[in-house]
């Protein structure tokens, strides 16, 4: 008989096998262990310093008129907009060279070759890389918070994870790692070149929420609707206590901020899965 007609079909594989896979392709690089560990280190030190220098130049919490105060920059000083700049561009660059990565070397044929379900191989990746950013978006956000509030204790403005607003700090930062990743995944599925994806990714997410005013409507709720906009609603604990009527009310809500972080997570992966499923090699 012919090697043809006595060769047996593969068996399909299964999901957790596919997440076998996928997570062995992002633990066996070596560059994925310096980027994690490397930006951690430096986030995580800007918000150490951060803490510092108001710990230095910040007078102690007994004025009972400026408690408050006092209390929100201790907040903010658990995660400052810097180490958040930090974070989004360590974490979407992570993202879209699972992607891209494959597709510069042509692994990505190999894989193709060995598993034919696109959708799910894709599904399989975006959850390993969700599940990996997100512990580690909280593990930079947990030592970030008991770090610096450590410091301020020395003034005493340290705050407890239980204090109003204090563990929604730590879980938006956390958060904003997979949400950043996602988003990189999916715009590198779709460009499928590495420079092209960076520059593309860091646009959208880092310098497109400076550029966006809040001058119109429309610009206002583009500008809301942004990830970053929504990470820094969502860590100001004094955030829409005053009335803003250029854009939905939703918008400006704790809750809106949560669900604008849902959408951009929902529909990175969707084209991420969608885009590979489609597109030919």
């Amino acid at each position: 008989m012919s090697a043809s007609a006595t060769a047996l079909p593969l068996p399909a594989a299964r999901f957790t096998d596919l997440l076998a896979a996928e997570w062995i392709k992002l633990r066996s690089l070596r560059s994925t262990y310096w980027a994690l560990g490397a930006s951690a280190v430096f986030i995580i030190a800007f918000n150490v310093n951060a803490a510092r220098t108001d710990h230095s130049g910040l007078p102690r919490s007994d004025g009972a008129a400026h408690v408050e105060l006092l209390v929100h920059l201790s907040l903010r000083d658990a995660f400052a907009q810097g180490a958040a700049l930090m974070l989004v561009l360590a974490a979407s660059s992570i993202g879209a060279i699972t992607v891209v990565g494959e597709y510069a070397t042509g692994l990505i044929r190999t894989t193709f070759a060995a598993v034919p379900d696109r959708r799910a191989l894709m599904t399989a990746k975006v959850a390993v890389v969700t599940a990996v950013m997100t512990l580690y978006g909280a593990l930079i956000a947990g030592a970030s918070f008991a770090a610096t509030q450590a410091i301020l204790d020395g003034r005493g403005r340290g705050v407890p994870i239980g204090h109003p607003g204090a563990l929604r700090v730590v879980v938006a930062s956390a958060l904003l790692a997979p949400v950043c990743a996602l988003v990189g995944m999916g715009l590198g599925a779709l460009i499928r070149h590495s420079a092209t994806t960076m520059v593309l990714t860091t646009f959208v997410l880092m310098l497109l929420p400076g550029f966006i005013t809040d001058r119109y409507h429309w610009t206002a709720c583009v500008r809301n609707a942004l990830p970053f906009n929504a990470w820094d609603r969502l860590v100001d604990i004094g955030y829409g206590h005053e009335p803003y009527t250029l854009v939905p009310r939703w918008q400006t809500t704790v809750t809106g901020g949560w669900i604008v972080f849902g959408v951009w997570a929902f529909v990175a992966a969707v084209v991420a899965v969608v885009a590979v499923d489609r597109r030919d090699v």
